[in-house]
């Protein structure tokens, strides 16, 4: 067998706190992080000729090592002691780019745990967490995903009890938002507020949908530009209208999402929000990854 299809999964963060910066420069980050049912499809392949690609449906990604994806797989093979060996990506993306829904770490997650599965190499989670790390920040947890506290870059992971079942609609509306000029302005203006991890963790504990919901706090709200705060919390304000228990901007954005127990009343929500986003998507939280086919 020299090829594997994959599933790279979406995340959602429920709390967002960044708690200092370090002297290298790196940010502290407390978060709580919840894998989506939103899902990039992939199709890992070995190369005879030791190259590296990728291809995808989005003619703006890269198919270089500018991919996280295809760096993510010459990492795995050079350190399972395959230095000859190539591999080429198809990704067929779902997840919206520049969203904070963690779709470029997924895919370098995915790579990773399909080359284990297809080179036979037999690492553990640990060994790929370890890996992941190397690309960036949020791969360590994409690799296995669920409901997690993860502090210090990101990548101290501690499971939690999983989300309460409900319905999720995610929107992204039209436009990016720039994580650098985030935490350069979170930086200049420290928040004065931060989650309530530890209500977010005991309403997870309890089972708690609608404690959970009214805790949902993303510190990187407060450090938005005029214009994409304003249209950011518009959002939130009409989830909230139309039946979310909670809602807020994931990640560094742009990306909001709401929770709902009504499965019609996120329909409807979807219904109204649709004409003014570039991509909404009505899904359920995962705790674990399903099953992969062999």
């Amino acid at each position: 067998m020299n090829q594997i299809q994959v599933r790279a999964w979406a995340k959602l963060n429920l709390s967002l706190d960044v708690t200092g910066r370090r002297d290298d420069g790196y940010h502290e980050m407390r978060m709580i992080m919840q894998s989506a049912s939103l899902c990039d499809q992939l199709t890992v392949t070995l190369t005879e000729d030791g190259s590296f690609s990728a291809s995808t449906n989005r003619r703006y990604l890269p198919n270089d090592d500018k991919n996280i994806a295809v760096r993510a797989a010459r990492l795995f093979l050079t350190a399972a002691g395959l230095p000859d060996a190539g591999a080429h990506i198809a990704i067929r993306k779902r997840i919206p780019v520049c969203a904070g829904l963690g779709g470029g770490s997924a895919d370098a997650a995915a790579v990773l745990r399909a080359l284990n599965r297809l080179t036979g190499a037999g690492m553990t989670s640990d060994e790929l967490r370890a890996l992941a790390l190397q690309l960036g920040a949020d791969v360590p947890y994409c690799v296995e995903g669920g409901t997690v506290l993860a502090t210090g870059l990101g990548e101290q992971l501690s499971p939690l009890p999983p989300l309460p079942d409900c319905h999720i609609l995610i929107c992204k509306p039209p436009f990016p938002i720039s994580t650098p000029v985030l935490f350069r302005r979170l930086d200049a203006a420290p928040p004065r507020h931060h989650p309530d991890t530890a209500g977010l963790i005991a309403a997870l504990k309890a089972g708690d949908l609608s404690g959970l919901s009214r805790r949902m706090f993303n510190v990187f709200e407060f450090a938005l530009p005029d214009r994409p705060r304003s249209e950011i919390r518009a959002l939130c304000s009409e989830l909230l209208d139309h039946g979310a228990l909670g809602a807020m901007m994931t990640g560094t954005g742009s990306a909001v999402f709401g929770l709902f127990r009504s499965q019609d009343k996120a329909k409807q929500a979807r219904a109204v929000l649709a004409s003014r986003c570039e991509a909404c998507f009505l899904v359920r939280p995962l705790q674990h990854y399903p099953e992969e086919p062999v």
